[in-house]
């Protein structure tokens, strides 16, 4: 499901089976931006693809693919930067920054973001068959 989602530069997001991208979210494409299966974005979440370099005098585009693997949960209002990975089956919590990869199944908050948990390895799910996604 994708409703009322900010799509920049398309042609260079890949996005797998199965996922939920959910309102007001912002998906940037400037540089690639590859999704897996069954990722959950939730609502107002920022992914970006290009920022500007704060000591750049002339404020120069700084621009690095971001890849969210399978089975990642990302919860409402999170922003992730250039240059993440987000390894399969993470979660990042609610309002979270995420400026550097992410290990698979790593729970992780705060601003800068860093661990707080660790998820169980028991992912078999697919979103599209929950009944709330139809």
């Amino acid at each position: 499901m994708f409703r009322n989602v900010d799509i920049r530069s398309p042609q260079r997001i890949t996005i797998g089976r199965n996922c939920n991208i959910n309102k007001y979210c912002v998906l940037d494409g400037r540089c690639d931006l590859t999704i897996g299966d069954n990722v959950d974005i939730a609502q107002d979440s920022y992914i970006w693809t290009e920022q500007h370099d704060y000591n750049s005098s002339e404020y120069t585009p700084v621009a690095s693919n971001v890849t969210i693997e399978d089975y990642v949960w990302i919860a409402s209002r999170a922003t992730i930067l250039p240059g993440v990975t987000i390894g399969r089956g993470a979660v990042v919590v609610c309002g979270a920054v995420v400026t550097k990869d992410v290990p698979p199944l790593a729970i992780v908050g705060g601003v800068p973001s860093k661990i707080i948990g660790w998820r169980k390895d028991n992912m078999k799910y697919k979103l599209g068959d929950r009944p709330w996604f139809k």
